[in-house]
Formats: structure tokens, C-alpha cells, sequence
């Protein structure tokens, strides 16, 4: 089966545990029409680049599913209805990677960028 993840927003004023709720309900859903859900992380309450729906912050969540496209279509349809929920992103991969997330990961961690470059004038 086709491998996805998908990150979606939602609304600031639910509680975290309401949040981490949606993803159970959306793994349930891709559950019941023959998809799975691989693994899940809960991203925690964020700033974002602009206002939607008159939010300036929101609960991000991010899946990663091994999913038939029938059980994928039907899952972000429900999450474009849901009221809670404010976008939805979702892209097909190759391989599912290993660990955390680079969302979830420590900065330290995440390699090293090289040195900087003295300024010149």
C-alpha cells in the first residue's frame, strides 16, 4: 500500500487532550477502510505565519499512514468537515523515516549546519 503523512491544524482553543483526540479519530478512520496508522506525534500548540479562520496560533499534529488512496480521499474529507479542524496537508512518500520527526527533534540534533562566515565589508 501507498505510504503517507499528513500534518494537519487544529483550532487553538481546544485542550490538548481534544487535540490528541482528533488523532485517534482519524487513525480509527483510516482503520475502517483498510488503512493503518503507522505512527502519530502530537506538535504541540504553534504560532503560525498568518491568521486562518481568525487564529494566530493552533494544535499541529503530524501522521504517518500506510493507507490505500480510497481510505486517504475519505479521511481528509472528514477532516475538511470537521470544525475543529482548520488545514490539512498530505503527501505521498517512498519510506516512512526513522524516529522523530525533525519537528520533534532537538536542535542539536539535527546535524550540523557548518560555520559560519565572518562579514565582510
Amino acid at each position: 500500500m501507498p505510504l503517507y503523512e499528513h500534518v494537519f491544524i487544529s483550532r487553538q482553543d481546544l485542550s490538548n487532550a481534544q487535540a490528541e483526540g482528533l488523532i485517534e479519530h482519524f487513525g480509527t478512520v483510516l482503520s475502517d477502510n483498510g488503512g493503518k496508522l503507522v505512527d502519530h506525534e502530537y506538535w504541540g500548540v504553534k504560532t503560525m505565519a498568518y491568521k486562518i479562520n481568525k487564529n494566530r496560533k493552533g494544535h499541529y499534529a503530524f501522521l504517518r499512514t500506510d493507507a490505500p488512496s480510497e481510505a486517504v480521499q475519505e479521511m481528509e474529507r472528514l477532516m475538511r468537515l470537521h470544525d475543529d479542524v482548520m488545514r490539512v496537508l498530505t503527501i505521498k512518500v517512498d519510506a516512512h523515516e526513522d524516529g522523530p520527526s525533525v519537528q520533534m527533534q532537538k536542535r542539536d540534533d539535527r546535524g550540523d549546519r557548518g560555520e559560519r562566515r565572518e562579514r565582510r565589508n
